[in-house]
């Protein structure tokens, strides 16, 4: 048998100069991913089996960081509960609220343009200033909405003080502050076809059973990408806890982020902290790929493309 052989063609001239200023514009960006991205992946991982604490050379110690992290971290579990917690209950409201509220603002309602750059607002605000105004808004001296209770004879709430409703308050507050995930839906729900619910209206089909059996499988490409990105942000939420209630009261709000935070910068142990990091990436995409592997079971592509190809058409 004849070994067949790949002929190859040297390049042209022409071809050589295009492929050289091809490089160089996207040099910027290939020498950015090399400096900030791939170089401290690589030398993350190797941190991770090492001491080191930005002051000495890192010194060798195989797997004692992991080893430490599921075993002898005191307070790992409590981290570990309040970050499922936070992830599993914030993920489906803000995915539930963000779609109500779409489905609101896709109705023909007074106003409709301005409700909705209000619910929208949120998305482009700086995350210190939604902390500054929840955190004015929640204080149970001063703040608004206790000050309301008050006026009503109500008690006041310590909403971010109470170890029982810090992680609830904050679950409300991602909820509300869900305006990116609220447009693409509004975009989705804006490209299913009228004449399905039209038919659906002949049949006797009334507006929950169209929602059900029209626009939820329609739009959901949309449901299963937000919940990807929502997943994603809620494992790494750092800011907000930090800022409102800076992983208190007695560690209610202590999330994987912030106990990560607080090794790599106010104990300075990098080892573990790159550890940690490693250790939560490979938690993501471990249930990313899980939502990818149930989503054949409910995200519904074909019909939106062929009801579109019959619209042109």
């Amino acid at each position: 048998m004849k070994v067949a052989r790949l002929k190859t063609r040297k390049l042209s001239g022409v071809e050589r100069r295009q492929l050289f200023y091809g490089l160089l514009f996207a040099s910027p960006w290939i020498l950015g991913f090399l400096f900030w991205t791939a170089y401290p992946m690589i030398s993350s991982i190797y941190y991770s089996f090492t001491r080191y604490d930005l002051l000495r050379e890192p010194v060798f110690i195989g797997l004692q960081n992991y080893r430490e992290i599921f075993v002898s971290d005191p307070r790992m579990g409590t981290v570990v509960l309040n970050t499922l917690y936070y992830v599993f209950l914030s993920v489906p409201l803000s995915t539930i609220t963000a779609l109500l509220v779409a489905a609101l603002l896709n109705t023909r309602i007074l106003g409709r343009p301005f409700f909705r750059a209000i619910f929208f607002f949120p998305a482009i605000v700086p995350i210190t200033v939604i902390a500054m105004m929840w955190g004015f808004l929640l204080n149970p001296q001063f703040g608004a909405i206790n000050g309301l209770l008050k006026g009503l004879g109500l008690p006041i709430v310590p909403f971010l003080s109470n170890p029982d409703l810090a992680k609830p308050t904050l679950i409300v507050i991602n909820c509300w502050a869900s305006g990116y995930a609220m447009v693409l839906y509004l975009a989705s729900l804006q490209d299913v076809p009228r004449e399905l619910y039209e038919a659906a209206t002949v049949d006797g089909a009334g507006p929950v059973a169209k929602f059900f059996s029209i626009t939820l499988p329609l739009i959901s490409p949309v449901i299963l990408f937000n919940l990807v990105t929502g997943l994603i942000g809620a494992f790494q939420d750092f800011s907000l806890p930090w800022l409102l209630t800076g992983g208190g009261p007695n560690g209610a709000t202590e999330f994987y982020a912030l106990h990560l935070f607080r090794n790599a910068f106010r104990f300075l142990r990098m080892g573990k902290a790159a550890a940690m990091a490693w250790l939560m990436f490979i938690v993501i995409v471990g249930f990313t790929i899980i939502l990818f592997k149930t989503s054949a079971r409910w995200v519904y592509y074909g019909a939106g493309d062929d009801s579109k190809g019959e619209r042109r058409a």
